[in-house]
């Protein structure tokens, strides 16, 4: 039974239902005040201790019983008929497996939300790029729109439980989904499906690469040969994964693979055969960036957005925050905030983006983690090396093994004006630590706003 209401389903299904919220974060924190307008008898247990606890003590405010400081056993002897579990918990969690031998249903929340939403959904997931997807997905849907909003949800930071109670059938839900997220879902069906790529990740959760790549898959196993399902035919592994989809598939390739209705040929980017924008055109540097580009586009066309609408945000857009952010140009020289590399293997995606000599800002919290494969990338794609943070002395050394003159200075304030006086009109000044925040800043955000901060002192000093 459902009725609608307030532009969300009001499901009868959770009336009186025993449902336990595992974790908070904003996702849990979501579910359970769901739940509860739902009418479910909500307890939710979080390992946090209580007096630390704001998630916690505000959801007790509410009227939500709440259980924190660990996950005891004995609780899940109060015959639960439903656990929201946070996505971050692994199912070899003693809680979630002592679930699963009870035979209770474990679901994630955006399931929970696919279930009340009125709004058709568009899912994107894949190992990279899923935030500079669903971005752009949702600015060009948006693009002179004349009825409804496509609204960002999900990974990407905002709970798709708080984005489906009140969007409706006018709007579209742009749902980033992470493999996690993926694994505690039943019934959640996107009308398209968007698998950006699949690499080597999070196999400590899942356990070996098959787990892994079958909880990607699991994006498109609700979808009918109504809906569309975008993959990167680049990659040969999809051309078998696409054989388990019931949906349509649309493949997109920037090597211009046969079969592809999304492709790069040339400088150009096309879509069924029609020319969409000349690469030089975008404002987001690299080849990642391009096939972003291509499933993005290749979801606007599938909706029906016009060419210049399409073309107009991909000129316009200047990356996902922290994430290779184009942040200004000065005095010839471009400036990119990659804040969000908090490890080689992000800071080289970064590096190899440029056709441009690079001055590169570097430096954060010591991990421990081998430093080594910055040389050859540092070696060949860049003239000057600022450093600073815990890491500096290791990348000081480095600088020395690729043969290129290396700068330490005590802060990322500091470095900036450093890094503008060694660099040259047509270079990239760019801000791509290769390791964690932490020893300087609260998180990797508040440094990209340092960095941006920064590069705008510069240019309001005009003194370097």
């Amino acid at each position: 039974m459902e009725e609608e209401v307030l532009g969300m389903k009001a499901i009868t299904d959770y009336e009186n239902k025993k449902v336990l919220v595992l974790g908070l974060a904003k996702s849990g924190v979501n579910a359970a005040l769901l739940l509860k307008r739902l009418g479910a008898l909500v307890t939710v247990n979080d390992k946090q201790d209580f007096d630390d606890n704001p998630d916690a003590k505000q959801l007790l405010e509410d009227g939500i019983r709440v259980i924190t400081g660990s996950h005891p056993l004995e609780l899940l002897d109060e015959h639960f008929e439903l656990m929201v579990k946070n996505p971050g918990i692994p199912y070899s969690n003693p809680m979630v497996e002592r679930a699963q031998a009870k035979n209770i249903p474990i679901i994630t929340e955006p399931e929970l939300a696919y279930e009340v939403s009125q709004a058709p959904w568009i899912a994107v997931t894949g190992s990279n790029g899923k935030t500079t997807t669903t971005t752009l997905i949702g600015l060009m849907l948006n693009e002179n729109r004349a009825k409804g909003r496509a609204l960002d949800a999900g990974n990407i930071g905002i709970p798709a439980s708080q984005v489906a109670q009140t969007a409706t059938t006018d709007d579209e839900i742009i749902a980033e989904l992470s493999s996690f997220q993926l694994l505690g879902i039943t019934q959640l069906h996107p009308e398209i499906a968007v698998l950006t790529n699949i690499y080597e990740a999070h196999l400590d959760y899942h356990g070996d690469r098959a787990h892994y790549v079958a909880a990607k898959m699991r994006i498109t196993m609700n979808q009918t040969a109504d809906d569309y399902f975008v993959m990167n035919w680049d990659l040969p592994e999809m051309h078998d994964l696409a054989k388990q989809s019931q949906a349509q598939i649309v493949p997109f390739s920037r090597q211009h693979v046969a079969g592809a209705r999304a492709y790069q040929s040339g400088d150009w980017l096309y879509f069924d055969d029609e020319a969409i924008i000349d690469v030089h055109d975008l404002q987001i540097p690299g080849d990642h960036n391009i096939e972003n580009a291509l499933a993005a586009l290749t979801v606007a066309k599938l909706k029906g957005v016009k060419t210049a609408d399409i073309v107009a945000v991909l000129q316009r857009f200047s990356g996902v925050k922290h994430r290779i952010q184009y942040v200004t140009t000065y005095e010839g020289r471009r400036f990119y905030n990659d804040s969000k590399a908090t490890n080689v293997e992000a800071s080289s995606v970064a590096l190899t983006a440029f056709s441009q000599p690079i001055v590169l800002l570097a430096g954060g919290l010591d991990r421990g983690l081998s430093l080594d494969d910055l040389i050859p990338l540092v070696h060949d794609h860049v003239k000057q090396l600022v450093v600073f943070g815990q890491t500096a002395d290791r990348l000081v050394a480095v600088g020395q093994a690729a043969g290129v003159p290396v700068t330490r200075v005590d802060t990322l304030q500091a470095a900036v004006p450093v890094a503008f006086n060694a660099s040259d009109e047509g270079d990239v000044v760019l801000l791509s630590p290769a390791a964690a925040s932490w020893d300087q800043f609260k998180n990797f955000e508040v440094r990209g706003d340092v960095f941006i901060d920064a590069v705008n002192a510069l240019r309001k000093d005009g003194s370097h």
